[in-house]
């Protein structure tokens, strides 16, 4: 793994691996004995959980990330999976996830997401295939200096129509890092909306059982008067 700052609030988190959890030896390439063997990604044709890893800078201290990394493959209108194993992370190889952070003012957010990954082909007979895409949007995980971004709920990231990215779970902080424990937690809306709706429907449906009864009760109590006059 490499982690490299950048001058005028920028930094970058660069996610490279060589060889890890998935990947197998690519027997089907010819190649001199005095050469090393090329190892590339195997993809999966079913989705699992993928593995929690946690990522900082190695020098001055600028990111701090936390998160699961899935890529998702579409080929032949079929998702294909490959789950980033953090202990495999190294600098350079075939598969690889860039975040580009960006400083204004007192908020850090992700300004660009890059990713590339050079599987083995998905089926037989199929023809070596590199997958690459750029997400550019300048609010991703975004949170005010000293704070950290979090986020249970799924990120699906589309950098391409053939390459996605999947983030779960993800905690994420930049330029001002504190030793030790994240920041003040940022809540991400999927996270609120999941903790919110359930709060509001159940005050919902008791606000409504209240009106209700009340209402029966109101109409009770005007029989009753009437029975009375009689």
């Amino acid at each position: 793994m490499m982690l490299k700052a950048q001058t005028g609030g920028w930094c970058l988190i660069i996610l490279a691996i060589i060889a890890g959890v998935q990947l197998q030896e690519n027997e089907r390439s010819v190649q001199p004995a005095s050469e090393p063997h090329v190892y590339r990604p195997a993809l999966q044709p079913t989705e699992t959980a993928p593995p929690i890893g946690t990522y900082k800078h190695v020098g001055k201290s600028c990111i701090k990330a936390t998160m699961g990394v899935q890529y998702i493959i579409i080929e032949k209108k079929k998702a294909w999976y490959y789950n980033l194993e953090p202990s495999r992370v190294r600098t350079g190889g075939v598969l690889w996830l860039q975040l580009t952070f960006r400083k204004k003012g007192n908020i850090f957010d992700v300004s660009n997401l890059t990713a590339h990954v050079s599987p083995l082909p998905v089926c037989q007979g199929c023809s070596n295939k590199t997958y690459s895409g750029v997400l550019t949007n300048g609010k991703l995980f975004s949170a005010a200096d000293g704070q950290s971004f979090k986020c249970e709920s799924e990120n699906l990231l589309l950098t391409s129509p053939e390459l996605r990215i999947r983030l779960v779970p993800l905690q994420i902080q930049a330029f001002t890092l504190l030793k030790g424990p994240y920041g003040k937690e940022v809540e991400c809306w999927a996270d609120f909306t999941k903790r919110v709706i359930p709060i509001i429907l159940g005050a919902t449906v008791v606000g409504l059982f209240l009106i209700a009864l009340m209402t029966f009760l109101f109409i009770k109590d005007r029989h009753r008067e009437g029975y009375d006059r009689l």
